[in-house]
């Protein structure tokens, strides 16, 4: 035999081992679990012993482990299982979890994805993102501490995001002698936390990481008091899975249009609860038009039925308009549609939240602008008080309501994760900013509908004969932009220009005198002016703002609340010591002497225009220089 011969040989070897690999676990149930808590409960542990345990450590592996344990372990001698997970060097020196670790293992029962979320408060966030998709939490307690705030923290946030089993896992029983008090006492106060957070149910376990008590055998001599489950003995027989999706009505996000030629039009997507077959009626949300089921098609072949859990292309008897973002579902029982909700939020970002700023909502396929107001109160996760808050700081949880530039389709999240979980994400950095459950439309957002009217906006431009526009000038304080405006206005007044002129300071007299200064007002101060703005437009006239408008976010909420072309962002760009050296108002000098507070330039940020559609300035040009350049650039005006 060549050594070629023997390579195939060898190979061949290798694809049947692999394949009877998969024959054999292929069709096992797949449990997807957590383990969270506080520092240093042994989360990390505990998975390296579960991995040890299930014989899922190559020699290799375990050679390196235990060098890894001789230079970084906490076990002296013993391996120390944590440094299978612990992969950062951040963390192996801190000897903390800081991200997410997910690791793969299987027993003769059961396939097993777990999630080491991080225990610090620091990375709530992080822990955040490991339950989002699971479906059992394991709560670790050190038996030497008890219950800790960040277990209040965690359990909360695992109950708060959907899920249903909850293990109590008393960790290191080993290093308080295997006491049975010790354990109990710790699960009546669990038992009294839980009462009060909502937790219906849990099981306790007394278990070692390090030693491997209650882990993979039962019983364990050294607990001889305790007679329930082994904790895998439990992780594989809890049940988990499709089967309560099935249950539900049927819904499916759709993904994608499939048009591989002129001839198929199919709707792709995973279907998210229930069944469905073809000739089912079914209708298309939000658009509300109804089809019915022709076909059923995956890569191997039609279906004669499809389950939740299974990802499809869907065609329909009928051409109706459907794309991604829509939801196809049962006709008789679809989901909602609306555009206000009151939701809870956990906040995820190191800059507070923006009541009033526009961010992106990503909720499964559908992506929309949305505006979150002042919450209405957070929760402390000690006491489950509800505090006041006028914002959301880093890993605080707050109720809120929000509105989206459109309605999405949508589930209580106590209902559906997929139709009822969303993220927050900042326009401009792409950062997710905050994960979101939705409890319920707000009852205005149904009763509130468009009232249609014979006149129309583009009748309202017609008799006026011009296109509508908004110029939104934007500059600092005695940058000249109300001169400008104002020079501006006049000189469409003698060119017969139907026009309107909104400016900061007359504004606040009326309209926004309730408003002060801060970041969150300022926000609220533009939304309003955009609203009254587009309102304007809507009549027919040009529209001129003469606002400092300081931020980039707001300035882009008011563009995208005109069709493309209408909003015109003239930047008076006029620099600092020449705006301060006029100080026309002496509110300059009132910010730099500490008495005028969230000045813009002094205390408070400037975000200028990156990229405005007209830039002037008063430096080298006059205010009616400067109009006549502005009214250049934006003819003609038909």
């Amino acid at each position: 035999m060549t050594a070629q011969d023997s390579s195939f040989q060898t190979d061949a070897l290798i694809s049947e081992d692999i394949d009877a690999y998969l024959d054999q676990h292929q069709h096992k149930s797949l449990l997807r679990f957590i383990t969270c808590g506080s520092v240093d409960d042994g989360k990390s542990t505990l998975i390296g012993r579960l991995l040890y345990d299930s014989k899922m450590i190559f020699e290799d592996q375990l050679a390196v482990l235990e060098s890894d344990s001789a230079k970084h372990g906490t076990q002296g001698d013993e391996i120390d299982f944590a440094l299978l997970v612990d992969g950062l060097a951040a963390e192996r020196e801190q000897g903390i979890t800081i991200d997410v670790a997910y690791r793969f293992f299987t027993t003769e029962k059961r396939k097993f994805i777990v999630a080491d979320t991080p225990g610090h408060e620091q990375y709530t966030r992080n822990m955040v993102t490991g339950a989002s998709t699971a479906d059992l939490a394991v709560i670790l307690i050190d038996a030497r501490k008890g219950v800790l705030q960040q277990t209040r923290r965690h359990s909360y946030l695992v109950h708060l995001l959907g899920i249903k089993h909850l293990v109590l896992a008393v960790n290191k029983m080993d290093l308080v002698d295997y006491d049975q008090a010790t354990f109990d006492q710790i699960v009546a106060d669990y038992t009294a936390f839980a009462s009060e957070a909502g937790i219906e149910r849990f099981t306790a376990i007394p278990i070692s990481g390090f030693k491997g008590d209650n882990i993979t055998a039962s019983p364990s001599s050294q607990t001889p008091w305790y007679s329930g489950p082994a904790l895998i003995e439990h992780l594989e027989t809890v049940e988990v899975g499709n089967t309560a999706a099935q249950e539900r009505t049927f819904r499916m996000p759709v993904q994608w249009v499939n048009r591989p030629n002129l001839d198929f039009r199919g709707f792709a997507g995973q279907i998210t609860g229930g069944i469905v077959k073809p000739g089912d009626p079914v209708r298309i949300v939000p658009a509300g038009k109804t089809s019915t089921v022709k076909t059923i098609s995956t890569f191997d072949g039609d279906l004669d039925e499809a389950v939740a859990g299974q990802s499809v292309t869907i065609t329909l008897t009928d051409e109706v308009d459907c794309s991604r973002g829509d939801v196809i579902a049962a006709a008789g029982d679809p989901p909602e549609a609306s555009d206000q909700f009151c939701s809870t939020l956990v906040w995820m970002d190191e800059t507070a939240l923006k009541p009033g700023r526009g961010y992106w909502l990503k909720l499964g396929s559908q992506m929309v602008t949305a505006t979150v107001q002042q919450p209405k109160y957070e929760i402390d996760v000690n006491s489950l008080d509800h505090l006041a808050a006028r914002t959301l700081e880093l890993n605080s949880i707050g109720v809120a309501e929000f509105a989206t530039d459109r309605p999405i389709t949508f589930e209580p999240y106590a209902k559906s994760r997929d139709l009822g979980g969303f993220i927050l994400i900042d326009k401009f950095t792409n950062a997710t900013v905050a994960a979101g459950m939705i409890e319920f439309s707000l009852r205005r957002a149904q009763n509130v509908h468009w009232q249609p009217t014979t006149i129309t906006r583009d009748d309202h431009s017609a008799m006026k004969n011009q296109k509508p526009r908004i110029l939104w000038f934007t500059g600092l304080s005695g940058s000249g932009k109300s001169t400008i405006a104002n020079e501006v206005e006049k000189q469409l007044a003698l060119m017969n220009r139907h026009t309107f002129l909104l400016d900061g300071d007359n504004v606040r007299h009326g309209l926004n005198k309730d408003l002060g200064f801060t970041e969150t007002d300022r926000i609220e101060n533009i939304r309003r002016i955009g609203e009254v703005a587009k309102l304007m437009a809507d009549a027919g006239l040009i529209v001129l703002t003469a606002f400092i408008s300081p931020f980039r976010a707001e300035r882009q909420m008011v563009r995208e609340m005109l069709p493309k072309g209408e909003f015109v962002e003239v930047f008076v760009d006029t620099p600092l010591d020449v705006a301060e050296a006029r100080d026309v108002k002496g509110l300059y000098k009132k910010a730099r002497d500490g008495e005028l507070k969230n000045f813009t330039g002094i205390d408070s940020p400037y975000e200028a225009p990156e990229t405005p559609e007209i830039r002037v300035n008063t430096v080298d040009m006059t205010p009616v220089e400067a109009a006549e350049y502005i009214i250049t650039q934006i003819m003609p005006l038909k």
